[in-house]
């Protein structure tokens, strides 16, 4: 059969994915396509600044005229401030520290034994529910918890006598629909807060942004995506993919060791202790950790130093539960897994340092202030403003996704636009990160140019050879299109309540 029959055989929605990957693949690394949009910046200040574009700067009063880089003082400025772009970007220091609390947890073998421990645990009924609660908070692992939860799931199915392909469904969807969404302050939040406190400088450089900003609006999303993806999963995938009539006959047995349970039990008397120090600092009125002037929480020590606090705390766990297994021998054990865990992050610290540099053109150059007012005048005339705008938001967001597979990356396009524009209008940076985080999100698992995606389909191949990419996009769908609706209509009841995104962060300015 020749390739234009095969083209006439595919559905509409398959033509379209492949649409979608063969332009993906044509985009250039995300490296180069900052080095490229950096150039772009370049040219694009030289020709604002001869046309004289200017804006009037909301919050001084004061014409903003758009600075070209291509003058002498632009390429001085370029070559002395290259370092200091790179090193001085926010979400740096943010990400690095949080990968070497988080990474000593996840090499002493503490996240992984947590996640058997609690899916394996969770009673019959109770399955997805547990598949679902651990998948969406897994992302404190960062991207290990794509590869570690679907394989978990999966064979905590088979070993049920259900279809495994169900658990690995319900693992991955948790796992990337779900990543935004945690309990905790997690990795994600200090690397997007970094990109949006660069972002708000444009309009406001006194204004300051922590990880912290949409905690409470994504500990309401993982509770809620919880029952609803199990949902999902038993009313829609379980019966679309029906009894199991595989090969794979034994699921391997993932049962926690004594050792281990017992070193889970160490960790739990480590976090215990931890938390009860920090109860100590916090909660007495004239607490080290509450504002010395107020006596408040916001802004305090506390949420200014949260990153910091919890790097301690994933040490803290890491070593009670390494030292128990035998992962952790001696001191010196501790700062080798650290050092391994920021290994991993090495293609990021590249990236970073092409990111650090396109942003801070854009704030030099004085594009950002401008492109914000004129873009906020225009949605105002226009009458684009309120939910329409930012539903449109959060469609932009997803159609970027198909396209460019790093949240961060991502970010850092969007947010130099759409934080200050959205100031303008009246939402706070806050806010604009929510709406880029659902759209971003939410669509995830159907994102064919997703680094996981191809890991995702191998594992589904080896419970069914037949399992193609169609076969993952048409069950990925269901998860993608109903966690974009209700985080949609969460965001909608939030603003409606006016509730508070985060401490200290509201919807509005």
């Amino acid at each position: 059969m020749t390739k234009n029959e095969l083209t006439k055989q595919k559905g509409s929605f398959e033509r379209f994915l492949d649409w979608v990957e063969r332009v993906g693949n044509k985009l250039p690394h995300p490296f180069f396509l900052f080095v490229y949009l950096t150039i772009g910046i370049m040219l694009l200040s030289a020709v604002l600044s001869i046309l004289q574009v200017s804006a009037i700067n909301p919050g001084s009063g004061e014409e903003v005229m758009v600075k070209s880089l291509l003058t002498r003082e632009g390429v001085e400025w370029m070559l002395v401030n290259a370092l200091k772009n790179f090193t001085g970007f926010a979400p740096l220091g943010l990400v690095l520290s949080m990968q070497m609390g988080i990474g000593l947890a996840e090499q002493a073998g503490l996240l992984s034994a947590f996640m058997r421990k609690t899916m394996y645990g969770a009673p019959l009924w109770a399955i997805s529910l547990a598949v679902m609660f651990v998948g969406i908070n897994g992302n404190i692992a960062s991207d290990a918890s794509i590869v570690i939860i679907p394989t978990l799931a999966a064979s905590i199915y088979l070993s049920l006598g259900k279809n495994p392909l169900v658990g690995l469904m319900a693992g991955y969807a948790a796992a990337c629909a779900g990543f935004s969404a945690n309990l905790i302050i997690a990795g994600t939040d200090a690397l997007l807060a970094g990109i949006t406190q660069e972002a708000v400088k444009i309009i406001d450089p006194s204004i300051q942004v922590n990880p912290s900003i949409n905690w409470y609006f994504m500990f309401a999303s993982t509770f809620i995506f919880t029952f609803v993806g199990a949902w999902v999963t038993d009313k829609i995938i379980a019966p679309r993919l029906g009894e199991y009539k595989g090969k794979i006959k034994v699921a391997e047995n993932q049962d926690l060791t004594p050792i281990e349970n017992l070193a889970l039990k160490n960790t739990g008397k480590a976090a215990l202790i931890f938390l009860v120090i920090l109860a100590v600092a916090v909660l007495p009125k004239n607490a080290i950790l509450r504002n010395a002037e107020t006596g408040g929480l916001i802004p305090s020590p506390l949420l200014n130093g949260i990153i910091p606090i919890l790097m301690l705390f994933f040490i803290t766990i890491g070593v009670a539960y390494g030292k128990t297994v035998g992962t952790i021998k001696t001191a010196g054990d501790i700062p080798k897994l650290m050092a391994e865990a920021v290994k991993t992050m090495s293609s990021y610290i590249v990236l970073v340092f092409i990111i650090g540099q396109f942003v801070a053109y854009f704030n030099w150059t004085n594009i950002g202030v401008v492109i914000a007012v004129k873009g906020a005048e225009f949605l105002q005339n226009v009458g684009f403003t309120g939910l329409p705008l930012i539903i449109g938001i959060i469609l932009l967001s997803t159609i970027v996704n198909l396209f460019i597979g790093s949240g961060s990356a991502k970010w850092s396009i969007l947010a130099p636009i759409f934080v200050p524009m959205l100031m303008l209008l009246g939402y706070s940076p806050a806010m604009t990160q929510v709406i880029y985080r659902i759209g971003d999100s939410s669509t995830n698992p159907i994102t064919p140019l997703f680094p996981y995606f191809p890991i995702a389909l191998g594992l589904a191949q080896h419970y069914d050879e037949d399992a193609g990419i169609g076969t993952l996009m048409s069950l990925m769908l269901p998860y993608a299109l109903i966690f974009l609706v209700v985080w949609t209509l969460q965001l909608i009841v939030w603003m409606v309540l006016d509730l508070p995104l985060g401490p200290g962060a509201g919807i509005y300015m």
